[in-house]
């Protein structure tokens, strides 16, 4: 309620100019036309209902399991071209063999050999500090990020890996370890934790590599802290399979 000192007069009033009787039409008109744009866009739903979002994670899902078939498809189909390549192509037997190295250094053949497989999982969402003088976790302290996986898999070719399989995708040189949310999207393919990582190669070097990442360091620290998880075991043979999807460039753009 304001002092009578600062009420306005009655000769400064204008009773035939109601200017917030004016704006609050306005309001309501332009309510209307959002609430007709909202019903019109959604048809009549709910835009923010938990069905929409399971419907969109059960498409993510299948698109992803399609692309997974194509991935089968296509590495196939590879095989059979390039078996008919070799056949016809009047190479030499030096050249072959030449032949079979790239493509072993490139990701596209099977390899197998010694090495061995980290395994990163979430946290349990009711985590508590495991050491004294620890603050409370956040949410993000408890999963698995982006920069985790990328960290082993850097670790690990520092290490001399000879070749790494992510889930069940080899990677390449124009692979990209991408984490959206609480999952992992890596060549058309979606997983979920826990993620592991396999490498090929001399496994006192890989292991080092790994122990001796800052980054990993890290990580390690939020193990003991909160209970993330962290395993690594030995493999005297494992296989990893050879990459078979498109190995074109779709972003990259020369420099100068």
């Amino acid at each position: 309620m304001s002092n009578s000192a600062d009420s306005p007069t009655p000769a400064s009033r204008r009773p035939r100019f109601r200017p917030v009787r004016l704006l609050t039409g306005a309001v309501f008109a332009l309510a209307g036309v959002i609430f007709w744009t909202s019903f019109n866009t959604a048809q009549g739903t709910n835009l923010r209902s938990d069905e929409s979002m399971l419907r969109l994670s059960d498409l993510i899902q299948e698109r992803s399991r399609k692309n997974g078939t194509l991935d089968d498809s296509t590495g196939k189909i590879r095989s059979e071209v390039d078996a008919l390549a070799r056949r016809d192509n009047g190479s030499t037997q030096a050249e072959r063999r030449k032949l079979a190295e790239l493509e072993e250094t490139a990701g596209t053949k099977k390899l197998t050999g010694p090495g061995l497989t980290v395994t990163l999982t979430d946290a349990p969402p009711n985590a508590t500090p495991q050491i004294p003088g620890v603050p409370d976790p956040q949410p993000n302290d408890l999963v698995i990020h982006q920069q985790d996986l990328q960290a082993v898999v850097n670790a690990l070719w520092q290490g001399g890996a000879e070749g790494i399989k992510v889930m069940d995708q080899r990677l390449i040189s124009t692979s990209a370890v991408r984490c959206v949310g609480n999952t992992l999207i890596l060549q058309g393919q979606v997983y979920s934790p826990p993620y592991k990582v396999t490498a090929v190669g001399d496994r006192d070097k890989l292991g080092a590599a790994l122990a001796a990442s800052p980054a990993i360091q890290n990580y390690r620290s939020y193990v003991d802290a909160y209970g993330l998880g962290w395993k690594v075991d030995q493999h005297d043979t494992v296989t990893l399979p050879g990459y078979s999807g498109t190995v074109d460039l779709h972003q990259a753009q020369p420099i100068g």
